[in-house]
């Protein structure tokens, strides 16, 4: 048996605090480290939207989604996805996700949306040297649709920026009404050219949905620089690989990195409207 425990949670944060907080106050508000744990899950509640951050990298274990987590006490419901959908990426090696029984394989870079009322949710590798990795943010939900694989080629594509101004990327809209139907849920992944570092340059806002991103793909001994915060005060956070980061509506989300990387970007709010963005000029930016 193991040993149910509330999960980590993070409160809201206002503009007018946000202009005091130190680096390591920043860094307790919203980054979040060490997602992959053996055999674990990890779960980090945040009360911007009610958004959920998982990771889960099963070795030797087949893993519930709902492992260390008292969803009475978390969510005031009997289980995990009683009123809530999940997105879900693999940014490891190849492994299993069973919902209620059915079974999905999901190899690197693929994608599951869990509508809302999916009971029983297990992960397992099919590698104990070379574990899956499984990404996760789940919002709530007030119906249910359509539990789907999603792989990058059913992805809806963008490509934007240039190598001149060290952006050139392409933009994966995998949970995206041009894709499925979701509630509230909005997610995909952003792939950087060699030799662009800017992500989300030029940057927005958007005051009616909150974002979450989390960076991979990232060598060891670099960084991404996330700046955050309003425009006209804007702080930053450094990042290593496999590692997220909570953006409230009012604050900018972009970074730049000491190399080119991948991103998963997620979204939950008023809408599912993804060029519903408050645009900003670079120049305008403190």
């Amino acid at each position: 048996m193991y040993h149910k425990i509330r999960m980590d949670i993070r409160y809201s944060v206002n503009q007018k605090d946000f202009k005091r907080y130190t680096t390591e106050e920043l860094r307790e508000e919203f980054l979040i480290e060490n997602l992959y744990v053996e055999n674990e899950i990890k779960a980090v509640y945040s009360h911007i939207d009610r958004m959920v951050t998982l990771g889960c990298m099963p070795t030797t274990e087949r893993i519930s989604i709902d492992k260390g987590i008292d969803s009475w006490k978390s969510f005031g419901t009997d289980f995990f996805l009683e009123r809530r959908e999940i997105g879900i990426f693999n940014i490891g090696g190849k492994g299993k996700i069973e919902v209620d029984g059915e079974k999905y394989e999901l190899d690197y870079r693929d994608c599951l949306y869990i509508t809302r009322g999916a009971r029983e949710v297990y992960f397992s590798s099919n590698e104990a040297g070379n574990p899956a990795k499984f990404y996760m943010i789940s919002a709530p939900a007030h119906c249910s649709y359509k539990t789907t694989f999603i792989s990058i080629k059913d992805a809806a594509k963008r490509e934007l920026g240039t190598v001149e101004t060290s952006n050139r990327r392409t933009i994966y809209q995998f949970i995206h009404p041009d894709v499925l139907k979701t509630c509230q849920l909005s997610m995909g992944l952003t792939v950087l050219e060699k030799g662009s570092v800017w992500n989300s340059m030029p940057c927005h806002t958007h005051e009616r949905r909150m974002e979450i991103y989390t960076y991979f793909d990232l060598p060891e001994d670099n960084i991404v620089m996330h700046f955050m915060g309003e425009p006209t005060e804007t702080r930053n956070i450094v990042m290593k690989n496999e590692e997220a980061v909570i953006c409230p509506s009012w604050s900018i989300h972009c970074g730049a990195g000491t190399t080119n990387y991948s991103f998963i970007w997620a979204m939950g709010g008023e809408n599912l409207a993804f060029d519903d963005m408050d645009n900003l000029v670079p120049t305008e930016l403190k």
